[in-house]
């Protein structure tokens, strides 16, 4: 007799419903939930490898600990003790900027680690805080503090409501949304198309969004922010501007028109890659469309102009009339509100010790974490913590990290691979798996394309002596504290008995009575809670995104904020981009990357149903570049860019724009000591050996991936 569990995908920001059949303890089956509000019956591939995942043979089990002759099981107890010992120790010794920490993305995907990872990290006391936001999406999170008044007030596109898409940078028939949580976007697409609508799709590859859409415009890769100028200069000088009942609420529209008056289409041109009656008409049909929003995602974000190319993007939505409208881009208005619990986002009161990047959030950029470690003297890194991270793959010059973690005294990582980073580790902490675990969205019901909420009960209960993360991150924050002394360690012991005793359902479950739509922790309330929200199996629709603004703003003027001074700061050197010669025929390629649907990021190509195929990993370039240099499909080829290179199968494609040539990312598995049976079979490259990390958006700090300047030639 099997059992069925409804559950949610954990691995990627779509968030889908699943139905799990289970018999003996064993996953038998895994499709779509039908009656899961938000993604109506869809999956991807991807959900399919949640029973690999659980089931993984090189998965770990139990604490290990690095030897001279391999990894050795430990108990808890030794490993949480060894690693709180051991970390304290570095920073008795050298301060408490003499450890580090580094947070992955899957723990975005994880409501424990996402409610006790904060402790943790405050009772580490380091500066040296660093995660995958300065590698993603931390341009957005500083738009929206700039303009809104909070790192979190993310427009979301109403993609179910709209008449103009206008999509930038991004893929979201594969990804099904980022910061954009849209599962089954395909049907979604259709129907704007269905309605009289129209998509159009900006980047400089012709991906499978933007072959379904009505018109695709090739761009040259990094001058997003040029485009962005010239679609707004032609709103504001075409009268085209009508923002509607926020206009008293947009500080500094007035000064738009000068700050941008250079940028015209005809001057634009020519650095983009599209011509200006493109520009002209693309800005025209946008302004005039009954209800139109534009969204950019990693490719906009992951360049030099990135906070630009964000702040344009909610210029043009407002100016527009399409900021919380329905059918633009509208606030959400999620049943946990991480707004009410998350600093609005404060920037630069400290910097990295080496290049003086800026701070935000209480982080520093990615790029700067291997030269902490590398660079001697008064705060150096020594110790690490890595939190379901593998930024060996994920951030710029993984060659430069892996050579700075080598050096490290201490090591530890809460993970349950041993990975390109984890490798380093002295100690490696395997949480539970996410069928073994409750769930909760925090992050992605506040991104979500409707309001939404979805609490899944556990499929699987963990082995005895198992530890969820949670537990994991309690045990050696109450072990860190300890070490402090006996009165830090009175403290610890009763926090951590309160938080223990709550666990994280206790905590979510008095933030949802507190939220929007609780029962304000009423006896007799008939609002939102924890238990009512668990009987809703399937998930519950909260109803469709709704304008909030202005009272929803955060900023100290209660107005959006249109013209922010650190944009305004960084315009010269965009201005500077567009007054600059004509660049000359160069041998260099410009290098982006690119997803794909059965892959997400670095950590599940040890699923042999999602590696299987056609080899995945390959450098797609234009035929006609290939052509000039003497090149053929499938014949090996030399990627060289300033910090390294690497060797990939040539494949040719004219979904390429000539000039540019593309790789996925999350591939390199062939490093020595990775236990990853299924990945070292189908290794391929990593990205990051060539990506630069000298190359930053210095506005806010994030890694300029896109348009990283190569050279391609014939292997020898």
């Amino acid at each position: 007799m099997s059992d069925v569990h409804y559950h949610a995908c954990t691995l990627c920001e779509a968030i889908c419903g699943l139905e799990i059949e289970t018999e003996h303890g064993r996953v038998t089956r895994i499709r779509g939930d039908e009656r899961d509000p938000l993604s109506r019956g869809h999956i991807c591939p991807k959900a399919l490898a949640l029973k690999d995942l659980h089931e993984d043979p090189d998965r770990l089990r139990t604490p290990a600990r690095r030897t001279a002759s391999g990894w050795a099981p430990v108990s808890w107890d030794e490993a949480l003790d060894e690693a709180a010992t051991r970390l304290r120790a570095l920073q008795r010794a050298h301060g408490h900027d003499a450890v580090g920490a580094y947070i992955g993305n899957p723990a975005v995907h994880n409501h424990g680690a996402l409610l006790y990872g904060p402790p943790l990290l405050r009772a580490l006391r380091t500066k040296n805080r660093f995660s995958a936001t300065s590698v993603d999406q931390l341009p957005h999170q500083l738009i929206a503090r700039l303009m809104y008044g909070h790192q979190l007030l993310l427009p979301i596109p109403d993609i179910d409501r709209t008449r103009f898409l206008l999509i930038l940078g991004a893929n979201p028939l594969v990804s099904n949304g980022s910061l954009m949580t849209a599962p089954d976007f395909k049907r979604r697409m259709r129907a704007i198309q269905e309605r009289g609508g129209a998509v159009v799709v900006i980047d400089p590859r012709r991906t499978e969004t933007a072959r379904a859409a009505d018109k695709h415009l090739f761009i040259k890769p990094g001058t997003d922010a040029l485009l962005l100028a010239a679609l707004v200069h032609v709103v504001l000088a075409d009268g085209l501007a009508a923002p509607g009942r926020l206009a008293p609420a947009l500080a500094g529209l007035e000064r738009l028109p000068a700050l941008l008056e250079a940028f015209t289409p005809e001057r634009v041109a020519p650095r983009v890659g599209v011509a200006a009656g493109e520009l002209r008409q693309l800005a025209r049909e946008f302004a005039c469309a009954p209800a139109a929003v534009c969204y950019g995602r990693l490719g906009v974000s992951t360049q030099s102009f990135g906070t630009l190319c964000h702040w344009l993007i909610g210029v043009l939505n407002a100016i527009t009339g399409n900021l919380d409208r329905r059918g633009g881009a509208l606030m959400t208005t999620p049943a946990l509100d991480a707004r009410a619990y998350t600093g609005r986002g404060r920037r630069g009161r400290w910097r990295s010790r080496v290049r003086g990047l800026p701070e935000f959030g209480g982080e520093l950029p990615v790029a700067a974490l291997a030269e902490e470690i590398l660079t001697e003297g008064d705060g150096q890194v020594r110790g690490l913590l890595t939190i379901a991270g593998n930024p060996v793959l994920s951030t710029p010059n993984g060659r430069q990290l892996e050579r700075a973690l080598e050096r490290l005294e201490f090591m530890v990582s809460i993970d349950f691979y041993v990975n390109e980073t984890t490798r380093h580790a002295h100690l490696i902490l395997p949480p539970t798996t996410p069928l073994e675990r409750d769930h909760f969205d925090v992050v992605f019901n506040a991104l979500a394309i409707r309001n939404y909420a979805r609490y899944s009960r556990a499929v699987f209960d963990p082995a005895p002596d198992a530890r969820h993360d949670w537990q994991i991150m309690l045990e050696l924050r109450t072990r860190l504290e300890r070490a402090d002394g006996p009165l830090r360690g009175l403290k610890a012991r009763a926090r951590r008995e309160v938080l223990g005793r709550l666990g994280p359902r206790g905590l979510l479950d008095l933030a949802l009575r507190t939220g929007p739509y609780g029962d304000g922790l009423a006896r007799a309330g008939d609002g939102l809670t924890l238990r009512r929200l668990e009987r809703e199996v399937h998930g519950l629709d909260l109803g469709p995104l709704l304008p909030t603004l202005p009272a929803g703003l955060k900023t100290k003027s209660g107005q959006i904020e249109l013209t922010p001074e650190p944009c305004l700061e960084d315009l010269p050197r965009l201005r500077a981009l567009l007054d600059a010669p004509a660049p000359a025929p160069a041998e260099t390629l410009a290098l982006i990357g690119r997803r794909h649907l059965r892959s997400n990021n670095s950590w599940l190509h040890n699923s042999a149903r999602l590696v299987k195929g056609k080899p995945r990993c390959t450098l797609l370039m234009h035929p006609d570049d290939a052509t000039r240099r003497g090149l053929r499909d499938g014949q090996p080829v030399t990627v060289r860019s300033r910090v390294g290179e690497l060797e990939a199968p040539l494949e040719l494609s004219d979904e390429m724009m000539p000039g540019v040539v593309s790789l996925p990312h999350g591939w390199g598995h062939a490093r020595p000591g990775v236990s990853l049976s299924v990945a070292r079979v189908h290794a391929g490259v990593s990205l990051n050996d060539l990506t630069d990390e000298q190359a930053l958006d210095p506005v806010c700090g994030n890694a300029a991936f896109n348009a990283t300047p190569v050279h391609v030639f014939a292997a020898t």
